[in-house]
């Protein structure tokens, strides 16, 4: 019985999605397609009025074709934007239609002071939220006009350009100190678990951890590092660990407000830069010795080798960095990719175009969302890895 269930609810999930879709992209289409219709008809109304009966049917005729135009630029669909509108980082949370919330905007102006306002401040041209085009707010404590577009927020002071600091919590901060505050309270209660009931079997949310705690221990750190090196490093590695599981897992929750945070270069830049200070700190005389000046090369090659090897050093974190960014990238592209066929079938072949490639689109979307939640660990694993890896290059000691 419960097998017919979840076969029925797969079916309509499959043949459902793209219907709602399509269902919801038009809706929106009309939306903007009615305020075009009545803004121009309150504006040829205004012009009615100041001139003759020639003039007006002239002006219909002009607002007219004009209304096409714009009927016709909201029609179409570029998948480029809608993907990387979707993956992008942003100063709200979207989850679904106009349902979205709004985040904190800190701005340090120079010389003026600091603004500290929500990004729903932000109003376009016609004083409508949201949108893709430019939007613009007024500084609550400096009075600066700041403008959000896709360059990202500049700022005006009686028209002239001021510098600023944009320290706002967007979309991925908010969501990476959302993981760490819940990596915290998890481990945390795992520890006092293991403190409550010492030398016994793990229960309860520590049964859940043990596993992933000590394949990182015991299958990463202690074979690559060396158990008698490992333990200082093994926090790092957990942390990371369980950081990027956590980050690649909030992403694949379904309107949940698209996160994206490990494919933010911002968010991995910082996971590599620490790789390469932990590494750093911790090479000792042999590991810089080799950098340095390598034995066993004559002095004139040293001038050749030496460069390609302290290269090496930024060129490590930064594989590291690229990789976790494209990896998790991509699967959001893929997914959106499938996403768009659904619209752009919608637009040439009508809806029952946009529906038949939805099922197929649907069903794709389905196998890639369960082999993203492989890549999700597979990603943690990977970086931990290589981290270890480069941990283990710069404290082993020289072979005699």
């Amino acid at each position: 019985m419960v097998r017919h269930i979840t076969r029925l609810i797969i079916a309509v999930v499959v043949f459902a999605s793209p219907i709602v879709a399509i269902s919801q992209h038009e809706s929106h289409s009309d939306e903007h397609h009615e305020e075009v219709v009545n803004a121009q008809g309150d504006q040829h109304h205004g012009i009615s009025h100041e001139n003759d009966h020639e003039t007006s049917h002239e002006d219909a005729h002009h607002d007219s074709h004009h209304q096409d135009d714009e009927h016709g630029h909201i029609e179409k669909f570029v998948a480029g934007d809608f993907i990387m509108h979707h993956i992008a980082d942003a100063n709200e949370i979207h989850f679904f239609g106009d349902v979205s919330v709004p985040l904190p905007m800190i701005i340090y102006v120079e010389s003026k002071g600091l603004d500290v306002f929500m990004s729903s401040d932000f109003h376009s041209e016609h004083g409508a939220h949201g949108g893709h085009g430019p939007a613009y707010a007024t500084g609550p404590s400096t009075g600066v006009e700041y403008t959000k577009d896709e360059n990202g927020i500049s700022a005006k002071d009686h028209g002239e350009e001021v510098a600023i600091w944009d320290i706002s919590i967007t979309k991925s901060v908010f969501g990476m100190l959302m993981i760490l505050t819940t990596l915290i309270l998890i481990l945390r209660s795992a520890a006092k678990s293991y403190a409550r009931r010492p030398g016994q079997a793990p229960t309860g949310l520590a049964n859940v951890l043990e596993p992933l705690i000590l394949f990182v221990r015991d299958d990463i750190a202690y074979p690559i590092i060396g158990k008698h090196k490992a333990d200082k490093f093994v926090p790092f590695l957990l942390t990371t660990f369980f950081f990027i599981v956590g980050c690649n897992l909030l992403g694949l929750i379904p309107f949940a407000g698209g996160f994206n945070i490990t494919g933010t270069m911002g968010v991995t830049i910082v996971l590599a830069t620490l790789v390469f200070i932990i590494t750093s700190i911790n090479g000792n005389k042999h590991y810089w010795g080799h950098l340095v000046s390598p034995p066993g090369v004559p002095f004139l090659v040293k001038f050749i080798v030496v460069p390609i090897e302290l290269f090496g050093i930024i060129l490590k974190p930064t594989v590291l960095m690229i990789r976790l960014t494209a990896n998790m990238s991509a699967g959001h592209i893929i997914i959106l990719s499938f996403v768009s066929l659904v619209f752009i079938f919608n637009n040439s072949y009508g809806a029952a175009g946009g529906a038949g490639i939805g099922v197929f689109s649907t069903l794709f979307m389905i196998f890639m969302y369960f082999l993203e939640l492989l890549v999700a660990f597979l990603q943690a694993y990977v970086f931990t890895l290589l981290a270890a890896i480069y941990f283990s290059e710069a404290t082993q000691e020289p072979h005699h």
